[in-house]
């Protein structure tokens, strides 16, 4: 059984948390978050710490607790220092340039590939080849990477597409005569 939700969570200076409730709000230099407790979890602030522990003894509260002292601390982390994913773009003409609220990509298909960025996340792009998404909120960085990724995902005989700054593609060998 999981024991990361014995371990509290350490609140920074200029980081301001309000309970209400079962309602969270965490604000911070670079944002404000807001999440709601499920209703067998507790939570108890002490000076600058958040403790968390279950009101059930089952499995699943033990289980629920351990995760949302997961969401809390990755709340507390975004606003105060904000999470960020690189993307690179590998292959012959495949290029990215944001242009206002769209993220414009080419990656060798007929058409370009005109991404939409929503709000609460900043993409950069400081080469043509290299994508830098930003936020506070680490699970939307995330899935914008993971939808950005997916318009060409690497293939394993080039190793051309969208890949993760720190991802590994497994190159496979090519077919012989």
């Amino acid at each position: 059984m999981s024991r990361i939700a014995n371990s509290p969570v350490e609140i920074p200076k200029g980081v301001e948390v309000s309970i209400n409730g079962k309602d969270i709000s965490i604000k911070g230099g670079k944002g404000s978050l807001n999440l709601t407790l499920h209703q067998l979890i507790e939570m108890q602030q002490e000076d600058s710490q958040l403790k968390f522990s279950s009101s059930a003894k089952s499995k699943q509260a033990g289980a629920l607790a351990g995760t949302f002292r997961a969401l809390v601390n990755n709340m507390v982390v975004g606003v105060s220092a904000g999470f960020e994913k690189q993307l690179v773009l590998q292959g012959v003409g495949y290029r990215a340039q944001v242009q206002g609220k769209a993220l414009n990509l080419t990656l060798g298909f007929s058409h370009p590939v005109v991404y939409a960025i929503p709000d609460g996340v900043d993409i950069e792009t400081p080469t043509q080849t290299l994508i830098v998404v930003k936020g506070i909120d680490k699970q939307q960085v995330g899935q914008v990477s993971a939808e950005i990724r997916a318009f060409r995902p690497p293939e394993p005989y080039k190793g051309k597409g969208v890949r993760y700054s720190d991802e590994y593609v497994k190159r496979k060998e090519a077919k012989k005569k």
